[in-house]
């Protein structure tokens, strides 16, 4: 760890020289006199969601509105982010192997007196250097959610539903979801809009049984055959 400390601190820090060298003098010192506080704004900046955005936007009630349905949401959103942070971890390997590579060059180029060279490897080098100091802030940044999605989901996992099987609440949230859908639905709603909200609702009053579950499409139409009633929406759910 105090290898890649030492790196992310000589890119956003220490080492302005990439863009000091190219920049007029007047811009210079313009970047200079902001060193600390473009530090404190890298460092700082928002890469991924906060808290917040997971909990009222991600998770919002209206697309997920019970808690079984916040709660396969968090699993689907933290494997998403553990993914890409696999994924980011070997960009990282690649990345150092890349960088000893460089070094390697660079002492030939300087062994052999070639300073065009040189130059043109470091430059390579810097740019090598940066880009794993924000690969590792964002690979903290992943980290970061990661535990906030595992949070949420032990908040919302009390016993009340299945954490094991994600289909078996799905067709009561589906059907709480379409109808926040449809009551959204304005005047001016196109026909597809209203189509895309409305069938899927109708569908799911159709196959829904009372304990949560879909009948098949033969059990529906044997219901159906019998006279049965469809599923009706429970109007205390929908509080």
């Amino acid at each position: 760890m105090a290898e890649n400390k030492e790196t992310r601190d000589l890119a956003i820090t220490d080492d302005l020289k990439p863009i000091l060298s190219v920049l007029k003098e007047e811009d210079a010192q313009a970047v200079v006199a902001l060193k600390e506080e473009l530090t404190d704004t890298w460092t700082k900046k928002q890469i991924f969601r906060t808290e917040t955005e997971m909990r009222i936007s991600v998770l919002n009630d209206g697309k997920h509105p019970t808690q079984a349905s916040k709660y396969w949401q968090s699993v689907r959103e933290q494997n998403a982010m553990f993914e890409a942070l696999m994924g980011l971890s070997f960009d990282l390997r690649r990345n150092n192997v890349k960088r000893l590579k460089l070094e390697r060059k660079l002492q030939k180029a300087i062994e052999e007196g070639d300073e065009l060279k040189r130059m043109d490897i470091q430059i390579d080098l810097d740019e090598n250097l940066y880009g794993r100091a924000n690969m590792e802030q964002t690979a903290h940044d992943r980290v970061r959610e990661l535990n906030t999605w595992s949070k949420i989901k032990s908040e919302l996992d009390d016993g009340s539903f299945d954490s094991q099987n994600v289909n078996s609440h799905q067709a009561e949230s589906y059907r709480l979801a379409l109808t926040n859908r449809v009551k959204a639905l304005g005047p001016n709603a196109g026909p597809a809009e209203v189509v895309n909200a409305v069938g899927p609702l109708q569908t799911i009053e159709r196959l829904k049984t009372q304990d949560g579950k879909l009948l098949d499409y033969k059990e529906a139409k044997l219901r159906l055959t019998q006279g049965q009633p469809q599923q009706q929406p429970n109007p205390e759910q929908q509080q």
